[in-house]
């Protein structure tokens, strides 16, 4: 049987990253019962922060879309750890938490979020990519991140 997931991503042409191992006294993912949920990742990759800075002064929108998008990457690369590898597992992504690093006047959060947002449906469909979804603005992030990401899923046993 053919993993839809899986050929989600290839038609979109996503190779998903390594996984980021914790830098402090956490873990990357919890699960509970057919819960999971993953801890802040920011937009990393190949060990480097790709987007730091603040949105809207050191970043454009689109840049920070790009950043959530990354986090969003390696959501998806934890969740694929936590699901044994399948991804087929995954029967709703539950909640996003956003945070984006900006200055006091910033008020698009929300458009910067939906780069993740947009991800999440285009990998798993509307049925299961929709989600809530808090989308905040902060004064820093680990790092000198430009977005973090949190996410809560419901898988199949």
């Amino acid at each position: 049987m053919v993993n839809v997931v899986e050929q989600r991503l290839t038609e979109l042409g996503i190779q998903l990253p390594t996984p980021a191992q914790s830098v402090a006294n956490y873990l990357p993912f919890s699960t509970i019962g057919s819960v999971i949920i993953i801890s802040g990742q920011i937009p990393i990759s190949n060990s480097d922060v790709q987007y730091k800075g603040k949105v809207g002064i050191d970043l454009t929108i689109e840049e920070g879309q790009a950043a959530a998008r990354l986090c969003g990457l390696n959501i998806l690369a934890q969740l694929k750890v936590a699901c044994d590898g399948d991804l087929s597992r995954v029967q709703r992504c539950l909640r996003l938490g956003g945070f984006v690093n900006c200055g006091p006047d910033f008020t698009d959060h929300p458009k910067i979020i939906n780069g993740v947002s947009d991800l999440m449906v285009q990998v798993f469909g509307p049925e299961i990519g929709r989600h809530a979804r808090a989308a905040v603005g902060v004064n820093s992030l680990p790092l000198n991140s430009a977005v973090e990401v949190e996410a809560l899923f419901k898988i199949n046993d």
